[in-house]
């Protein structure tokens, strides 16, 4: 894996917040390899969202803004609708 990957991997399985660590570390963990550059960059900018906003968008406890209106935040939200 390069060092990008196991970067965002690492921010994604430590969070802040347990839930998150779950939430994006399982996914990050099941797809960050296949994930293009352009997916990649989504991914980074998901990071630097709030822990908060991330929870209750992922979780559906909270609707999506336009931004986060994106192929990896939905598959995010796929994936985690699956795994729960």
């Amino acid at each position: 894996m390069d060092a990008r990957r196991k970067k965002l991997l690492y921010q994604s399985q430590h969070c802040g917040m347990k839930e998150n660590d779950i939430l994006l570390g399982r996914f990050a963990g099941q797809n960050l390899s296949t994930m293009s550059d352009e997916d990649l960059s989504l991914f980074e900018a998901i990071m630097n969202e709030s822990d908060l906003d991330l929870y209750n968008w992922i979780t559906g406890r909270e609707p999506l803004p336009e931004r986060m209106k994106q192929s990896v935040m939905s598959a995010i939200i796929h994936y985690n609708s699956r795994n729960l």
